[in-house]
């Protein structure tokens, strides 16, 4: 910057920033046509709306976080935020234009004198198209939230990683960002906050941190540490023209920077909040799929109860200045974001037990591994059991050998113990297995109840040609299970379907199409279903 730029800005500070808001409330201050002005006010910008286009001014404030008391900063924020939400949005962020001072002593959007302050210049983007009113008024299809999926998915592949951005997604920047939440949040414990489910909250997802770590490792070694966008909420997305996400956060690079999940996490807690939790599911999905990344459900639930604290922080806040009215609604939004913080640290504080069964070659066990892979779980296979249990041996007819009932019962007591032994110390775990009767299903059931686990049947399926012909490979290849073309008549004909467990419980996955829209399915699905089993308990 020139000595003369330095000295135009230091003129600035001869104009007030309430001068410069009254000279744009005036509609002549416009070299266009004003339908009608309307000011909002944040804690850090002041937007000017007048019918097409908007004009957003920075505060000069110093927060902690942001320092906009100079004029050159304020100008650099301006330009920073025109740059950055370029990448979600289209012909919506059209200039950083100056405001200036004429020799008279008034404000002016055109050149007549020095620079006293910047504006980021937007075309008006109309309140209705926007997903928060979308919603309220039920114009909101499963079709608009996988659009907003995979638009997010090219967005995180497109955005900037490198060393320092990852470094956002590690364990320990995890962990800080969290207890900077605690921290702040204590003193409203007992007063705004319930103590007993506060602590509860606080000391899960202490321990979930602790006892992860691989799974934030694989986040950041896959490369889904990204600059994201750092807001994205309901009231910052639009249908106009397309899709248009816009007003992510400029001012500081570490509330931009984290894993693809934190930053989709916000998006589909603020729909829950709205009591749209369901279409935040289908969102969520789409990304997976479109980005490739069913890790994502892994720390979902830990990022949306996240996401609910620092919510429920700003409304903590805000109570401080808020009058009667404004408290009210305050209130509302503590309970809200209370209650989603809590249901969501029991979703990932609860152990699950999950059952990949159906009949031989049905793709349970490829399923499984997946899973196992993506949550970094122990998967027990029947299989795998049987081997241990008993001498390898040829493959036998149906109903001798390996086959036998009591061999086939001591494999389903062994699985059993296995999987009691992962829930007793809080984790999650995986058995693969046909579970083709009822009652070896109703244990299974009684083992998830007396352990108080989630409970998932992932019913794997697929057409009887595409059975028949994975089995007849086994011929030439032989794999793990000893189950072969000879038997598929006689296990299909003993299958009991699975009309006992209640949907709650149950995903249906049909597995002769793409494996990763299978394991997405079964996420999803499963996701919705473990919620609702939460339901009754909060």
């Amino acid at each position: 910057m020139t000595a003369k730029r330095k000295e135009r800005h230091t003129d600035s500070n001869q104009v007030t920033f309430e001068a410069v808001c009254k000279a744009m409330a005036d509609p002549s201050f416009y070299p266009h046509p004003v339908s009608r002005i309307e000011r909002r006010d944040t804690h850090i910008s002041t937007v000017f709306l007048t019918g097409d286009s908007v004009y957003k001014i920075k505060k000069p404030v110093a927060l902690g976080f942001l320092d906009f008391r100079r004029l050159a900063d304020r100008q650099a924020a301006c330009r920073r935020e025109v740059d950055l939400n370029r990448r979600l949005s289209r012909n919506v962020y059209r200039a950083v234009v100056p405001i200036h001072r004429s020799p008279a002593g008034d404000v002016r959007l055109e050149a007549c004198g020095p620079v006293v302050e910047y504006a980021v210049a937007m075309r008006q983007l109309p309140d209705a198209a926007n997903l928060k009113s979308l919603l309220a008024s039920g114009r909101v299809e499963p079709g608009h939230m996988a659009a907003i999926g995979r638009r997010l998915a090219r967005f995180y592949v497109e955005s900037e990683r490198s060393a320092a951005v990852d470094a956002y997604g590690a364990l320990d920047a995890v962990e800080y960002n969290m207890e900077e939440n605690f921290r702040q949040l204590a003193p409203w414990v007992g007063e705004r906050l319930d103590a007993k489910r506060w602590a509860f909250l606080c000391e899960a997802n202490r321990a979930f941190l602790a006892h992860h770590a691989a799974l934030f490792r694989q986040r950041v070694d896959g490369g889904r540490i990204r600059d994201g966008h750092g807001d994205l909420r309901c009231d910052h997305v639009y249908f106009d023209d397309g899709l248009q996400i816009i007003d992510c956060i400029e001012f500081n690079d570490r509330f931009r920077y984290g894993d693809a999940a934190v930053d989709i996490a916000f998006l589909v807690m603020d729909m829950a909040a709205r009591g749209f939790a369901e279409l935040g599911r289908t969102l969520l999905s789409a990304y997976a799929l479109a980005a490739e990344d069913p890790g994502v459900f892994a720390l979902i639930d830990f990022y949306i109860a996240y996401r609910a604290v620092v919510r429920l922080k700003v409304a903590c806040l805000q109570l401080s200045s808020a009058d009667a009215g404004q408290a009210e609604a305050l209130a509302d939004d503590i309970g809200c974001y209370m209650d989603l913080a809590c249901r969501h640290t029991l979703m990932f504080g609860r152990p699950t037990l999950w059952v990949c069964c159906g009949l031989p070659a049905s793709g349970k066990s490829s399923l499984a591994g997946r899973l196992a892979r993506v949550l970094n779980l122990q998967a027990f296979s029947s299989d795998d059991v049987r081997r241990e249990t008993a001498p390898a041996a040829a493959v036998s007819h149906y109903g001798e050998g390996a086959y036998a009932p009591e061999q086939r019962s001591r494999v389903y007591r062994r699985l059993l113990a296995l999987a009691q032994d992962e829930l007793r110390d809080g984790r999650s775990v995986i058995l693969d297995a046909t579970y083709s009767r009822r009652r070896r299903r109703d244990q299974v059931r009684q083992l998830a109840e007396d352990m108080d686990a989630s409970l998932v049947f992932a019913e794997c399926g697929c057409p009887v040609e595409t059975l028949r012909r994975r089995l007849a490979r086994r011929e030439q290849k032989p794999g793990r299970s000893d189950a072969r073309l000879g038997h598929l008549d006689d296990l299909a004909a003993e299958f009991e379907p699975l009309a006992e467990v209640p949907a709650a419980m149950r995903v249906r996955i049909a597995t002769d199409g793409v494996p990763l829209a299978a394991l997405v399915a079964l996420l999803g699905g499963a996701w919705s279903r473990r919620d609702r089993q939460l339901a009754n308990r909060l």
